[in-house]
């Protein structure tokens, strides 16, 4: 008897679909529940109230911002992956590299936010450093909220124009550009009082980690 070896496919949609309604069943469950945080929040890109009612660095670790984290890593794990398979590197569909993008994400920021609060207890900059990173959690979770009906239109569709691409890189990153300056302008007067150790957080913390990661993947 001869042996047939079939390839395994491990790819499909329907996983995603599961993933885009648990997106939204989190956004519908944080919109009932916190009724008027949800509406303060969904208002930042035109106003910084939320960010100046919500600005306890006990914030950072509730509920509400823990799961819209969530959704920020996995609207960006979406977008990474499409990046990816457009440029002839991974499977839009397959649910194996979501899963180890995701991964990857999740354990880059973790590691990062650790390693961020080990130096700001070392030099003294607790409090600079909660409020920093609230901050800037806010208005990354806010990308990451904007960017779920993009990555539902880049998945499904399976032509894209290459200005689509990058007009949609653009806007991230210059609305990433936006929101670390507006913190800047936010905590300058914090910042100038620790004007030595921000610039040494800025640049173990805010730039290196990603130019590390810019030159791992060039070289895998």
């Amino acid at each position: 008897m001869d042996l047939v070896y079939n390839e395994r496919i491990a790819s499909g949609k329907d996983w995603a679909t599961l993933v885009f309604v648990a997106c939204f069943a989190l956004i519908a469950i944080n919109r009932t529940v916190f009724e008027t945080r949800f509406a303060e929040f969904i208002k930042l890109a035109v106003s910084d109230k939320y960010t100046k009612i919500y600005k306890d660095s006990g914030n950072m670790l509730s509920w509400f911002t823990i799961s819209f984290f969530l959704i920020q890593v996995i609207s960006f794990t979406f977008l990474i992956q499409f990046l990816l398979s457009y440029f002839g590197m991974a499977e839009k569909t397959s649910w194996v590299s979501f899963v180890q993008i995701f991964t990857l994400i999740g354990v880059f920021i973790l590691s990062k936010y650790l390693i961020e609060k080990i130096i700001a207890t070392s030099f003294n900059i607790e409090e600079f450093n909660e409020l920093f990173n609230l901050h800037k959690v806010n208005y990354r979770t806010y990308i990451g909220l904007l960017l779920l009906p993009v990555n539902i239109f880049l998945f499904y569709n399976n032509s894209q124009h290459p200005v689509v691409i990058y007009v949609i890189i653009g806007l991230i990153i210059a609305a990433s550009i936006v929101s670390y300056l507006v913190s800047l302008r936010i905590y300058q007067n914090l910042i100038l009082s620790k004007l030595f150790y921000f610039i040494l957080y800025l640049c173990t913390l805010e730039i290196a980690p990603y130019y590390f990661m810019y030159y791992w993947f060039r070289k895998s």
